[in-house]
């Protein structure tokens, strides 16, 4: 077991540290002077599809990640 454990640790120090990656990388919410209009631009309909939709999918997949392992390092029997 303790072969699994260094693996494990392994994988969680490499999605910490892609994970702090991504989110420096990701802008501000900021939402400036469109958000005071209440307009509906092409850019808010459509940012699931952008670059920066692709890295808040990223986020939410590496903070689960980063949770399971979390959770499975904690374990006495690993």
């Amino acid at each position: 077991m303790g072969i699994l454990r260094i693996i494990l640790t392994i994988i969680f120090v490499l999605v910490s540290l892609a994970l702090t990656g991504i989110v420096l990388a990701q802008e501000g919410k900021s939402a400036g002077l469109g958000a005071i209009a209440g307009s509906n631009s092409f850019w808010e309909q459509n940012k699931s599809r952008s670059k920066e939709g692709k890295l808040v999918l990223i986020t939410k997949i590496l903070a689960a990640a980063f949770i399971v392992l979390a959770l499975l390092l904690n374990m006495s029997f690993i």
